[in-house]
């Protein structure tokens, strides 16, 4: 997908290089092309669903990488903000104990310094945009065990437009999240359940002329309660079951159509800025 970019590719002696890269960072001192001093602001998520049953779980920064492009040294420094959709991680834990949820998104800005647009020719955005992407999958996957997301699998990849008409490189997972516990029986007893529920993962990266912005999660490919319903015994409904001990609310949210957090999901990722 990406094709490497090089001094020697380019024609430039390492002395143009040396004067290319002390452009690009007078450029940077201007606060042009995404370059800055200081911390780096957090991404703003403009769709009105983030304020409607998501609540921020952790909010982070830190250095993503640090690599040398020729006589540059870049720095990538991220600021991310980690969404879970608060109705399924209380349904999952009032039912079965569990920690963690199937249904998170996350918002990531880096800011690279220098920023290497200011290159001539777009010397090294290429292999900047490849090292960024790779950086951004690792996190992603970290990102999604930290919420009981297991055996991710990337299964497609391909390109989206996001906000601003931006073009976005986005990929798809898939995964599984494991959730055990008691249910009570309606003839008094106990039955353990220890089941997974598939999940679909979305990632996307793009640059928006200052800074690369990330943005993905993860929902479940089936409803929970279908789950359920395979893993009790043949005689036992999981929606009479799961209505029987616990409140409307929490049976409505396990019984959730997976095309209604992938909708959800969806529209928060492009609406990153």
């Amino acid at each position: 997908m990406h094709e490497p970019s090089t001094g020697n590719a380019t024609g430039l002696t390492r002395r143009r290089l040396l004067a290319a890269s002390a452009s690009a960072a007078a450029v940077g001192l201007s606060g042009c092309l995404g370059t800055r001093d200081g911390p780096v602001p957090a991404p703003t998520v403009t769709s009105d669903r983030i304020d409607d049953g998501w609540r921020l779980l952790d909010e982070s920064e830190s250095t993503v990488f640090e690599q040398a492009y020729g006589p540059v040294t870049v720095r990538a420094l991220e600021h991310t903000l980690i969404y879970e959709y608060v109705s399924v991680a209380e349904a999952l834990a009032e039912t079965f104990d569990a920690s963690g949820s199937p249904v998170v998104f996350f918002a990531t800005r880096i800011d690279l310094r220098p920023a290497l647009d200011g290159l001539p020719g777009g010397v090294g955005r290429d292999r900047l945009m490849a090292e960024v992407e790779t950086a951004a999958v690792e996190a992603y996957r970290a990102q999604l065990r930290n919420a009981g997301i297991e055996d991710l699998e990337e299964v497609d990849e391909g390109t989206t437009t996001v906000t601003g008409g931006h073009t976005a490189t986005s990929w798809r997972f898939e995964g599984e999240f494991a959730f055990d516990g008691e249910l009570p029986l309606p003839d008094g007893s106990t039955t353990d359940v220890s089941e997974a529920v598939d999940v679909t993962g979305r990632l996307a990266v793009w640059h928006d002329g200052t800074d690369v912005l990330v943005s993905g999660g993860a929902f479940p490919s089936e409803s929970i309660t279908a789950v359920l319903d395979d893993a009790l015994p043949s005689s036992i409904d999981a929606d009479e079951l799961l209505e029987s001990i616990a409140d409307a609310e929490t049976a409505e949210t396990l019984a959730t159509d997976p095309a209604d957090f992938d909708e959800e999901l969806s529209a928060l990722m492009v609406s990153v800025e």
